[in-house]
């Protein structure tokens, strides 16, 4: 059985959508078990033979400091529900709470693994190829080192080859250009040591990439700082919605336009499908001694069963012994970089 504890009272709904998202994931896991974290009165109705109230009485809120969600509430849902795999109750913790709490908080508890510096946040978005890209960071570190951005690919590799059995991904560097010279002195000494660890055999690095070429899906993976990709993952959820909101009012104009979608409606359908972000819904937090998945704060039913659904793959599949595997295989390339401080580290939201 794998176990998830999840957040119940995190995110922009709460329980509302917590609690229909989780019963729809255990209507497709028969091996998945729940431990259902938060207030008692909240949870009560919830009534399955594969789920568990953990109690917790405080609740994150979306625009708590990090402060008060780390040193204050002790005994949030949110922090209850990370306490679960520390103490190997779960094998992984699902939030769909503040960004910058949780990472705080799974940090504080879990701990970074051995030479990680610092944890990063790995989500996918949808390519051209009909699959799609992992990239990362999305928001946790908002200032790297190249050593940093080389710890980032060497866990993504981990997380994609963990939820794609027997592939060896290919990784990207986000960058103003594909040659080699382009790019800040960071960029430049990133790229060193991504072609050092792929003639190394630790990773399989393509060179360097451009923002379009996460949606071409150019390579399996993209390594970025959080500040780039947090603001390519919100562009891209924004233009996914002009998109589907665009058509959906060009075909309601007139007779002509609605007889189009109607003869079109299989292909818009499959289109509109690929491009709902909901789909993509669920962020890995790589590097800790512990699994956390992050939901949207926004997210619906049928988004957070996605996160739902990353969190059990990531289990079942063993992420964090791949994880493990992979940085102690590429630890004479992973030097320590100077570590940045908590209050400029967790500042996206995602």
């Amino acid at each position: 059985m794998i176990t998830l504890a999840v957040d119940c009272m995190g995110g922009d709904h709460g329980p509302r959508v917590t609690l229909a998202a989780c019963r729809q994931f255990l209507e497709h896991h028969p091996d998945a078990r729940l431990l259902l974290v938060g207030q008692p009165e909240s949870l009560k109705d919830f009534g399955h033979d594969r789920a568990a109230i953990t109690p917790a009485s405080e609740i994150v809120t979306m625009d708590d400091p990090v402060e008060i969600a780390l040193r204050r509430k002790k005994d949030s849902s949110m922090r209850v529900a990370i306490q679960q795999v520390k103490d190997g109750a779960a094998q992984a913790a699902v939030s769909a709470g503040n960004t910058g709490a949780l990472m705080a908080i799974a940090r504080y508890l879990l701990k970074t693994l051995e030479g990680i510096d610092r944890p990063a946040i790995a989500t996918q978005m949808p390519n051209a190829k009909g699959g799609a890209t992992t990239v990362l960071d999305l928001g946790a570190n908002v200032d790297c080192s190249a050593e940093h951005l080389l710890q980032f690919a060497v866990m993504g590799s981990a997380l994609v080859s963990a939820l794609q059995e027997g592939s060896e991904p290919t990784v990207g560097l986000l960058n103003i250009g594909e040659e080699a010279i382009k790019g800040s002195d960071v960029i430049k000494k990133a790229g060193e040591l991504l072609r050092i660890a792929g003639n190394s055999g630790d990773l399989r690095f393509y060179g360097n990439v451009e923002g379009n070429d996460i949606f071409k899906g150019t390579v399996d993976i993209v390594v970025c700082d959080g500040f780039v990709g947090n603001v390519a993952l919100k562009a891209s959820e924004g233009v996914a919605t002009m998109i589907v909101g665009g058509l959906k009012q060009e075909f309601k104009k007139n007779i002509f336009t609605k007889m189009a979608a109607i003869a079109a409606y299989p292909v818009l359908s499959a289109l509109m499908k690929r491009m709902d972000h909901r789909r993509y819904n669920g962020a890995a937090l790589l590097g800790l001694r512990g699994l956390v998945f992050k939901s949207h704060g926004s997210a619906d039913a049928m988004a957070f069963e996605q996160a739902l659904n990353r969190a059990y793959d990531a289990a079942r599949n063993n992420l964090l012994d791949r994880v493990r595997t992979r940085v102690a295989h590429a630890s004479p390339l992973l030097a320590p970089a100077d570590a940045q401080p908590a209050s400029s580290a967790v500042g996206a939201t995602y």
